[in-house]
Order: C-alpha cells, then structure tokens, then sequence
C-alpha cells in the first residue's frame, strides 16, 4: 500500500473479530516501530506484545478498577461518563494482540554541559523522549492498516499505570507509557472527517 493510502485509510478501530494476528505480521509492525525517529536516536522504548486472554482480561479489571475509585463530581453525567470512560479504557481485553509501549531514560549530552538535571532538561525540551514514543506509535498504526489489520492507540488505561506495570514485569527506571491494540476489524470503519490542517496552515515567509 502506498503512505498516502495508508495514512487516509487509518482509523481507530476498537472492536475485532476472533481472528488471530500471526505473530511474524507483530513482530515486522514491532521492526517497523524501531524505524521511528528518536532523541538522539536513543530509541528509548521497547515492546511486549500480550496475547494471553487471562492476562488481558486481569489487567482491564485492573483499570476499571481504578477509573471506579476516581472521585465523581457532582454533574448529573458523571456516571454515565466513567462508564463510558471505562470502556474505552478496557476494550483492549477483546483484542488478538495488545502491544504495551515501555519507555527508559534517554541520555543527553546536554546533561555533562549545564547545571541542568536530565529532568529538567527534558521539560525544556518539551519531552522529547514521549515525543519520539508517539512516533514508533504512529509507525505501528500505519503498518497495521498495510497489513489489512486495524489499530488504535490507548492512554487511559494508564489510570492504572504502576499496577499493570507490575503485572507486565515493568520495572523503574522503565515506565510503562501506552497501548496499541492490533486485529481484523469486525465490521467495515471508514475514516472520520477531519479539518484540512494545510487550509489552517500560518507561513511565514
């Protein structure tokens, strides 16, 4: 598939059908992933791809778990929103193959020329270490949709971060940052519209 086809193909998709993802295609997505552009070409991240229904289904409670215990506000809507919330945050459990983005501390050599620590440096810098995980994260999605699979990309599950952490065998200095859910589609999705960033464009010339 050609990039342009493949980035107006791509959409979020959070319903899958039963079948399987073979685990060549994950790994090549995963190849493709480390291809992304890096801080200081550190690559900061790597993968662990979860297939065990018994363990997806351990960690969504987990998250659910933890959006529950969340203090509601007094809005007429805030249980309906947790619930939906919780949703979104735990269909992961349903998927064929769930990818958990971990990331480690960057090195920079910044670090050894001002009286700067490696985090304040990084805030500085606007978090490029996160930066360049949302990159690997784009390269997955569009090798996805290459391979005929559909995908999308989780934060709220993170609500309950240091707790899958723990299940996964994430350990500090590594930081567990996101998901990426990968299977076939269910049912047909076309993508959403979406503004013409180039109409919105400011160029300063």
């Amino acid at each position: 598939m050609e990039l342009q086809a493949a980035l107006e193909a791509r959409t979020s998709i959070r319903v899958f059908s039963d079948e399987k993802v073979p685990l060549e295609d994950v790994k090549e997505m995963v190849r493709l992933a480390g291809l992304a552009p890096s801080v200081n070409n550190y690559q900061p991240w790597r993968y662990i791809a979860v297939l065990n229904k018994e363990l997806l289904g351990r960690m969504a409670d987990m998250v659910a778990t933890k959006i529950e215990s969340l203090p509601a506000s007094k809005s007429i809507a805030a249980k309906n929103v947790k619930t939906q919330v919780t949703w979104f945050s735990t269909f992961f459990k349903d998927a064929p193959v769930l990818l958990a983005l971990v990331t480690k501390p960057y090195e920079t050599v910044l670090e050894s020329a001002v009286e700067l620590s490696h985090d304040e440096i990084n805030r500085l810098r606007n978090y490029p270490d996160i930066q360049s995980a949302g990159a690997s994260i784009q390269n997955i999605l569009l090798s996805a949709v290459d391979k005929g699979y559909g995908a999308c990309w989780l934060s709220g599950p993170m609500f309950a971060r240091e707790e899958l952490e723990s299940m996964l065998g994430v350990k500090s200095p590594e930081k567990l940052l996101a998901f990426v859910v990968i299977g076939k589609s269910r049912s047909p999705h076309n993508p959403k519209n979406k503004p013409n960033l180039a109409d919105s464009m400011e160029v300063l010339d």
